[in-house]
């Protein structure tokens, strides 16, 4: 357990670009913990339906940021969420200053205010650490190979039973991680005093474990 030297609610900050690992260890802490979880890249991938199902270009800024304004949490829930032509929007839309600045002020209330009163929240991103929660009380940046999370997006969708070729979700890995990388604002990076954890030759098991050390060594007296 985490002791009640941390302040209430306890934050945990899970960032990594797209298939590292953070959304399997983000639900894993949340239920060891009995925490409360966002993904916040749901966040995004819902704008991002939202912009396909409404027809508005994507680098239409200000139609986006109406959009944005329009979210709620019930649009979290919604099926193709996860779709790589949804993904693939959502990462120009994150692009975008103020519609992240919108969606800023949604990820925090959750971290100040977790549902059904959780003594903690489990949050995992791309800007957890760095720009979300900058002071949260664990912060987690797992890592991989582009190729090993090619091949888990590519097992993933298999299994989901839905459409997947391999070379197409390498060649959006690699351009998602460089428009994350190198965007202006909130660029993908660890944060100076993250965890920084690489999965590629990891299970998820040994991930995990490995995770919980990590929380365990910094939650000593």
């Amino acid at each position: 357990m985490i002791n009640k030297k941390f302040t209430r609610p306890v934050v945990i900050a899970v960032d990594g670009p797209a298939a590292s690992g953070k959304g399997t260890v983000s639900n894993s802490l949340a239920n060891h913990f009995d925490f409360a979880r966002l993904d916040t890249g749901l966040i995004y991938r819902a704008l991002g339906l939202k912009v396909l199902g409404d027809g508005t270009d994507a680098s239409d800024k200000q139609k986006v940021i109406l959009l944005a304004n329009q979210l709620s949490f019930d649009d979290l829930n919604q099926e193709n969420l996860r779709s790589e032509k949804v993904g693939a929007v959502a990462s120009r839309v994150a692009a975008i200053p103020d519609v992240r600045a919108v969606l800023l002020k949604f990820q925090r209330d959750f971290a100040v205010h977790p549902p059904a009163e959780k003594s903690g929240v489990v949050l995992d991103g791309r800007d957890i650490g760095t720009i979300v929660c900058p002071n949260a009380n664990f912060k987690i940046f797992l890592i991989a190979d582009k190729d090993v999370r090619a091949t888990r997006r590519f097992k993933e969708l298999q299994e989901r039973g839905l459409r997947a070729i391999y070379s197409q979700i390498l060649r959006d890995i690699v351009d998602r991680d460089a428009r994350d990388s190198l965007r202006s604002v909130a660029p993908l990076e660890p944060a100076k005093d993250a965890f920084v954890l690489d999965t590629s030759k990891l299970s998820v098991d040994a991930t995990f474990v490995a995770v919980l050390r990590y929380i365990s060594t910094q939650n000593k007296d």
